[in-house]
């Protein structure tokens, strides 16, 4: 099949070119070599083919290939025994060689087919240098397969090739149909230093550093790939780096690394059993360090007793701001430490995490016998862990904390103390774990959002680290986002989207259940729980409220292909995913926000213990498969059929929520009850207490020599505090000394990454101030206007925190509180 002329790579579209529809690649084999003085990665992939049955829909459900034989030995037999060492294989030639080496042009190319099959590969910004054959009978043969692949090391034959903008086209002469296509085939290339799929950077102690950096072209920069999600695929890499370098990598076991005596660098092997998309594979390779727990003798007795989190009885063990106090306070959480040599050159030796349960049987929230057993697995055929009893009382996995030097400490202090307690509280809200085990990765200044998580590796940006072990600060931020990346394992990675355009099921699961997650984490009582979780929504309110009056229409919406989601997964042939190359997209949270309170609206319906229990049906019931919108709710409608007969229907999802911009009715409604919450009220209290300090200073002689004012504040949480200057900055007139104290008495400069806007604002706002002799001027947000100018106003004649003053919720929208919805709102 030729590429799809249709398709316009100029629009913000991101073109899908693989012919998944006619053949699948159901393994990679990757061998690469790091070349920080290039910034280039060079080597070869060997791609392991299936055709496509027509009436077979290949990819939706994972298996189909068995990647354990595949692998049939360790990943350091696979180095012995599969993919030539870079010292052995052709050097890939510059960018013009490159091109010569392939078909001249793209005419020449298209009209020299003869009728040929043309095996199309998602790819961009990658020089090949030559496709060959590798002679393997069937790639599903897989018995024996990497001995005969190294019988067969020389390749058959070159195979003629041609590269556009977007794809790697293959074709073998005389082959007229994807079944008569070679089952396997070696492409040999090299990256280039502005490729969009890997970052070239250094960390924070100035050290060269290359990583998979999320980008919206996903992997296609670093190998040719098939990226539809219905292409799911296990892979194998062999990594050659320097040997002072750490290279982590999406695999199910940690690598051991081998010295390469001829290049003097280190050789890291990993693997997955469990077919994913391409696009979740993830590479980093660094000047890393392990981050080592502080006092490993009290790990056992932290592993036992502080991430017991499980059951509802234990959530009111203590109030929250004892528990919020222990997380950051408390011993180190590591239950084991191997004694070996630091993690300078990345040695297995190193510390390894985990939580010692030998003697404790199954976790008291064992949720294998809340849901129903009696549910198979959906997925192909691979090594499932969710059909591991004895992976169900596994509450911590073994976990590791990297980064650069300068920020082991921070590291140690909130992230390595944070990540057992989150896990073994994702475990008593979701139950076994997907994944083996977890490293965690303080990615280089600079990173585009706050984390990423990927198959059994996650990065962190340094933004959450800040405060951290200062004995001060609330360790929200970091701990929700290590709840947010956590979830995805479940949402996101063994529960994918079938289409991409679908990001809520990844993003929005991910948003309502790191809440969940983090309040079990804290040890909240149930009523602890709530609160922070309405200030929370409040918060999130304003932000979804903002983002949907400053942005287009088009970029609004859940489900943007409507009725047609879905369809071209299914065709898996060339198609296009909209609107991912839009350049206001990376900075939207549209699918976080508005998906989380679709999650929240549904369980508000069916209430949300029932809800929580059967999102773990639905996990055990779609793990290791992708799905669409109308999977979960179609289960859900079932599974609870009063809701049908309330009105709420397929179609009135859809409607309200997913097809349709702006915001509906309930959310309006809901958001006037959170703006009248305890905590919210507090905020309201603190705020005039602010705003009447201002106007007293404002009121003083100019000649008389000032005094720093003072205020009798509230301790606030993390959430409240934003929201306090949120509000603060929406006043017309702060004075210059007002600001100062504001900075001083919150310890804003330690804060962490919530805080950036405020800070910044706060700085502009002083220099104004002072420049224009305290007389104070209006600073224009982008989203200004979201809180009604008479909030603070309306309670200076006496009424503070109890006050029912105008409610928390952009003045455009308080006419729809109660009454009819503006016309954008879905009815």
């Amino acid at each position: 099949m030729e590429p799809d002329e249709d398709l316009n790579p100029d629009t913000d579209d991101l073109p899908l070119r693989a012919n998944t529809n006619h053949i699948l690649v159901r393994h990679y084999v990757l061998d690469l070599a790091v070349h920080f003085d290039r910034k280039v990665i060079s080597g070869s992939v060997v791609l392991f083919l299936e055709p496509r049955s027509e009436t077979k829909e290949a990819g939706v459900r994972r298996g189909a290939f068995d990647a354990e034989e595949c692998l049939g030995e360790t990943p350091t037999a696979t180095e012995k025994k599969l993919g030539a060492r870079e010292r052995d294989a052709p050097e890939c030639q510059p960018h013009t060689a490159a091109k010569a080496g392939s078909i001249q042009s793209s005419h020449l190319w298209e009209t020299t087919s003869d009728g040929d099959f043309t095996l199309l590969l998602d790819c961009c910004d990658l020089d090949v240098s030559k496709v060959e054959e590798v002679a393997v009978a069937s790639a599903s043969a897989t018995s024996g397969l990497l001995p005969e692949v190294e019988s067969e090391r020389s390749a058959v034959g070159s195979l003629r090739f041609h590269t556009d903008r977007w794809s790697l086209q293959v074709r073998k002469k005389g082959v007229a149909s994807p079944q008569a296509f070679p089952r396997a085939l070696r492409i040999r290339y090299e990256t280039r230093p502005a490729g969009g799929s890997v970052r070239w950077t250094e960390d924070q102690d100035n050290r060269v550093c290359v990583y998979t950096a999320g980008s919206p072209i996903n992997n296609r920069a670093l190998f040719p790939c098939q990226e539809p999600p219905v292409a799911m695929s296990t892979w194998q890499a062999t990594v050659r780096a320097p040997s002072e370098c750490v290279v982590l990598m999406s695999g199910e076991e940690p690598a051991e690394p081998m010295e390469d005596e001829d290049t003097r660098s280190l050789i890291w092997n990993y693997y997955v059993t469990m077919p994913m998309p391409a696009s979740t594979f993830t590479l980093a390779v660094g000047h890393w360090r392990q981050v080592l727990a502080e006092n490993p003798a009290a790990s056992d007795r932290v592993a036992r007793d502080e991430t017991d989190c499980g059951g509802t009885a234990t959530l009111g063990a203590g109030p929250g701001e004892r528990a919020r106090a222990d997380l950051l306070s408390g011993p180190s959480s590591i239950s084991e430490v191997v004694k070996g040599s630091p993690v300078r050159t990345g040695s297995s030796d190193s510390a390894f995490c985990g939580s010692s349960l030998e003697d404790e049987g199954l976790s008291k929230t064992d949720y294998s016998g809340t849901v129903n057993d009696g549910i198979p697995c959906s997925h192909g055929d691979y090594p499932c862990r969710f059909t591991e009893r004895s992976t169900r009382s596994q509450r911590v996995v073994p976990h590791r904390v990297f980064g650069p030097a300068c920020l082991l400490q921070k590291a140690q202090m909130g992230v390595l103390r944070l990540l057992p307690r989150c896990l073994a509280a994702a475990h008593a809200v979701l139950g076994l774990h997907p994944f083996p085990r977890l490293d965690v990765l303080i990615v280089p200044a600079g990173f585009s959002s706050l984390g990423m998580a990927s198959p059994h590796i996650t990065f962190l940006s340094q933004s959450v680290l800040c405060g951290l072990g200062s004995g001060e600060n609330d360790p929200s931020l970091c701990g929700s986002r290590i709840c947010h990346e956590i979830a995805h394992s479940w949402f996101g990675l063994v529960i994918g989207a079938r289409d991409w355009t679908e990001e809520w099921i990844s993003e929005g699961f991910a948003t309502y259940l790191e809440d969940i997650i983090w309040a079990q984490a804290q040890q909240l009582s149930a009523q602890e729980a709530a609160e922070q979780s309405d200030l929370k929504a409040l918060l999130r309110w304003r932000r979804l409220s903002d983002e949907l009056q400053n942005s287009e229409e088009a970029l609004q919406i859940l489900r943007p292909n409507a009725e047609n989601t879905g369809q071209l997964a299914a065709s898996a042939g060339p198609s296009a995913v909209k609107h991912a190359l839009n350049p206001d997209k990376p900075f939207m949270q549209v699918h976080y926000l508005k998906g989380y309170f679709l999650l929240r609206f549904l369980a508000s319906q069916v209430g949300e213990t029932q809800f929580m229990d059967f999102l773990r049906v639905f996990v055990k019931k779609y793990h290791g498969q992708l799905i669409l919108s109308q999977d979960f709710l179609r289960m859900l409608l079932i599974t609870f059929p009063d809701m049908e007969r309330k009105g709420l229907t397929l179609s009135a999802i859809y409607a309200d929520w997913l097809d349709r911009p702006g915001i509906p009715k309930w959310l309006y409604e809901r958001s006037a009850v959170w703006s009248q919450a305890r905590l919210v009220e507090e905020v309201k209290a603190e705020v005039v207490k602010w705003i009447l300090l201002s106007q007293s200073h404002q009121g003083k002689g100019r000649k008389r020599k000032r005094s720093e004012p003072e205020v009798n504040h509230k301790e606030v949480t993390s959430e409240q505090l934003v929201m306090l200057l949120e509000l603060l900055l929406e006043e017309e007139k702060l004075s210059a000394a007002t600001l100062r104290a504001l900075q001083r008495t919150y310890h804003l400069q330690d804060q962490d990454a919530e805080f950036a806007d405020c800070r910044q604002e706060m700085a502009v706002r002083r220099s104004l101030s002072s420049s224009s002799s305290g007389r104070g001027r209006r600073l224009q947000k982008h989203s200004a206007g979201r809180t009604p100018k008479g909030f603070a106003r309306s309670q200076l004649d006496g009424q503070l925190a109890r006050s029912r003053a105008q409610p928390l919720i952009p003045e455009k929208y308080c006419v729809c509180v109660g009454s009819t919805p503006s016309a954008s709102c879905s009815s």
